[in-house]
């Protein structure tokens, strides 16, 4: 009865507790929002300071940031400890931090294509195992990776970012064979092209495929952030408690447009 009338209210996710990475800015900080509304304790985690305070402060009372490179694996162990000193034990991770290469194959580096798979693929990897042995003395947990239409299909110029996209999907099947037990929900969002400062920098003088990009999207615009906060929202939420190992685009139809 308590969770349905916290659901009522409107805080489907009361007594929890999400970390969100990369939560200062684009999908990260639609996603924190989403949460926060819905009465979750929301840590933003990134690098810049400046950047988690302001969108803390847009958030409210229920945002907190720590301000940690997630690709510094040897200090992840005190960003979880900062977490439960701050906001509690964690019982929902989503993994949003990340970078983009737009870069032919061969003008590629070795250390471009690490980096890459660093950020969205090692990292998260990382902190999932940091955090999983918290969700399970809580009972269950969530984990939410963002993966992307690269997950999917082939688009050129991105070969380090669609492997690392890619990867991830692989994490979410594994984890969620092998967490399910433990009531843990592993799955992932595949944005489409949404409206934020990546999707700028990918489409940099480079009209045409922006142009493309449209012209295959059946509902012929770009996304708002705030689409991908609430699917978030649900896959996070007990209105997703049989859903998991499953990656859902958010996308406008860009999948399967042509």
């Amino acid at each position: 009865m308590a969770e349905i009338a916290a659901e009522q209210s409107g805080e489907i996710l009361r007594d929890q507790v999400a970390i969100v990475t990369g939560g200062g800015s684009g999908l990260g900080r639609a996603i924190g929002r989403a949460l926060a509304r819905n009465g979750a304790s929301v840590v933003l985690v990134g690098r810049r300071s400046d950047v988690l305070a302001s969108t803390a402060d847009e958030i409210g009372p229920h945002a907190h940031i720590a301000v940690q490179d997630i690709c510094r694996l040897a200090e992840l162990p005190d960003l979880v400890s900062l977490v439960e000193r701050i906001a509690g034990p964690p019982t929902i991770l989503i993994h949003c931090a990340g970078n983009h290469l737009k870069r032919d194959v061969v003008g590629t580096t070795d250390e471009e294509f690490a980096a890459v798979l660093m950020t969205h693929v090692q990292a998260s990897f990382a902190l999932s195992r940091l955090v999983i042995p918290h969700m399970r003395r809580a009972g269950g947990g969530s984990i939410l990776f963002i993966a992307s239409m690269t997950s999917f299909i082939g688009m050129p110029l991105v070969a380090a970012y669609s492997a690392a996209k890619s990867a991830m999907l692989g994490l979410v099947r594994s984890m969620a064979v092998e967490l399910g037990p433990d009531n843990i929900r592993v799955n992932a969002i595949a944005p489409g092209w949404v409206e934020t400062d990546m999707l700028r920098t990918a489409f940099a003088g480079d009209p045409i495929r922006e142009g493309r990009a449209l012209a295959r999207t059946p509902l012929g615009r770009f996304g708002d952030p705030d689409e991908i906060g609430e699917a978030a929202l649900y896959l996070s939420s007990g209105r997703a408690s049989f859903v998991t190992g499953v990656c859902l685009p958010v996308d406008g139809g860009g999948l399967i447009g042509y």
